[in-house]
């Protein structure tokens, strides 16, 4: 599916369209929600991160509207635990700004690499070590307005889930899977990001609603910079996300 581009577009198709208009409807009043803003609106007011706020079903529905075409394929193909409800995703001009705790180096990161990250690493105790955490088996993103390729979007390395692929096999095939959630993959994930850096090309990715895009899961991916002149609606560039994990971790590393 992926090939050597680490990431793929579905075509339009107008069930998903009709989905995508529904979500919108939806997240428009829980972006707006002082409870949600509290918990989810980040980088000085530019980035609404919405984990799990639209309430989609196990199997993605939304409103009595299926994801279907291609993107059901996409998720038959793969075992996977039940679909959580979607992450809702909001930029908005002037994205990034310092999210709450973040430090220099971090921001600069985010400002400078597009936050570039493989999901399911998670920063655990005090010295923030990466360790997988959250097996994931794909990300499904769904644009759910209209917006230009300046407005923030999801930016991925093309090729860098084969530079991953080698670098967590080796460094997870000599433990039992079970153990896998314990191992610290930091030296060796930092080393496979400055790899991709200096070999794969940086793509924005841009869809419309009705169309999809997935990311495999071990590419290098990110959100650019809102550039100025970027022609979008005042409610922001929303995307919402599917992150199913894995129901076996040893799929994880495999291509």
């Amino acid at each position: 599916m992926f090939g050597t581009t680490s990431w793929r577009r579905f075509k339009a198709n107008d069930e998903i369209k009709k989905w995508a208009n529904a979500a919108r409807k939806f997240v428009n009043g829980a972006a707006q929600d002082p409870a949600l803003k509290e918990k989810w609106l980040q980088c000085e007011g530019t980035w609404f991160v919405g984990v799990d706020v639209l309430p989609s079903d196990e199997e993605g529905s939304f409103d009595g509207f299926e994801l279907t075409g291609p993107v059901s394929e996409l998720i038959q193909s793969v075992i996977t635990k039940p679909l959580h409800p979607a992450q809702v995703s909001i930029l908005y001009p002037g994205y990034p700004k310092p999210r709450q705790g973040e430090t220099k180096v971090g921001f600069n990161y985010r400002l400078t690499r597009d936050a570039a990250h493989v999901d399911g690493l998670l920063p655990v105790g005090a010295e923030r070590r990466r360790m997988l955490r959250e097996p994931h088996a794909y990300v499904l993103g769904l644009p759910l307005n209209t917006c230009d390729i300046k407005a923030s979007p999801m930016v991925v390395w093309e090729g860098s889930h084969l530079i991953m692929h080698k670098a967590f096999q080796a460094a997870l095939s000599p433990y039992p899977a079970a153990q896998w959630c314990d191992i610290d993959l930091s030296d060796v994930y930092h080393a496979a990001r400055r790899e991709v850096f200096e070999n794969c090309r940086r793509v924005a990715v841009h869809a419309e609603p009705g169309q999809a895009y997935a990311v495999h899961r071990l590419a290098l991916h990110g959100i650019a910079p809102w550039q100025v002149g970027a022609n979008a609606p005042r409610e922001g560039r929303m995307i919402a996300y599917f992150r199913p994990e894995l129901n076996d971790i040893e799929e994880w590393p495999n291509l």
